[in-house]
């Protein structure tokens, strides 16, 4: 399906560029860390056939902008915000925002100032368990290994991070291809703007029993702990979410189950709608 990308600014003037595909009610996907303009990519080409698709690339990863000095989710939320705005504004309509992984802490935070541009939110495993002074460290360990440009350590500090298993680490790594140079160093990049936000961050997840918006959680019964723990107390904190897990899944679903993803965001849209 064919697409077209553009640039929205955020309040203090930082670009984004964003991926627009599809045609009907705005829906914003939100990508985690280390992701970028293709993250969402096979779910937003099933969603494109009745959903009008916007795919921003966040802060620090290009062809956005990367700001200098440290970063913070109030940085991050107010990009969003300005994404969903144009959305509204150039259909006409609320829009849905989905987030997955950091993209879903994201999504959260965003979803707090309770705008009505904000029809309903969707979020896949957000790593709320990696946030605060237990991640600080860790940025440390990773700044150091990125500024003398030494990947094996930048992955070990964001293997304890993420807290994937090693036998998970060994089989992704004994199957990925060589990364392209560019592209690795700009995932890099956004790594480290990433985990300031999370140094800064909170894993008190009280907060978000706020959002008052229709919401859906959706988890992998295949991901590793602390994941399906912090999920199902996210899922405490927000009585009124609907919540499906996904068996045979992991953290990885958007690429490898799109379709089943696509379907659970459209059926739930479709919900939503019925309920306004």
């Amino acid at each position: 399906m064919n697409s077209h990308d553009q640039s929205v600014r955020s309040a203090d003037g930082t670009r984004l560029v964003v991926r627009r595909l599809g045609v009907g009610d705005p829906v914003v996907l939100v990508h985690g860390s280390g992701g970028g303009l293709h993250s969402w990519a096979a779910v937003a080409e099933h969603l494109a056939h009745d959903h009008e698709v916007w795919l921003p690339a966040r802060r620090g990863y290009g062809p956005s902008d990367v700001p200098a000095g440290i970063k913070s989710f109030p940085d991050e939320t107010a990009d969003l915000l300005a994404v969903v705005e144009a959305a509204r504004r150039s259909s006409g309509r609320p829009v849905h925002l989905v987030g997955a992984s950091y993209g879903a802490t994201l999504a959260l935070h965003t979803a707090r100032t309770d705008l009505p541009d904000v029809r309903s939110l969707a979020l896949f495993e957000p790593p709320l368990y990696a946030a605060g002074a237990a991640v600080a460290p860790l940025l440390d360990r990773y700044r150091a290994a990125f500024e003398r440009d030494d990947p094996a350590a930048m992955a070990a500090a964001l293997n304890e991070v993420t807290r994937v298993p090693a036998k998970i680490v060994d089989a992704m790594a004994s199957g990925r291809r060589v990364p392209d140079p560019v592209e690795a160093r700009r995932s890099a990049v956004g790594w480290l703007h990433d985990l300031e936000a999370l140094a800064q961050d909170s894993t008190d997840l009280t907060r978000w029993s706020a959002i008052a918006v229709p919401t859906l959680l959706m988890a992998g019964a295949d991901t590793w702990e602390p994941m399906p723990t912090t999920m199902n107390a996210l899922a405490r904190a927000i009585p009124s979410a609907r919540y499906v897990v996904w068996s045979g899944q992991s953290h990885f679903v958007t690429m490898t189950a799109p379709t089943l993803v696509a379907d659970a965001l459209r059926q739930f849209f479709s919900e939503v709608a019925a309920a306004a």
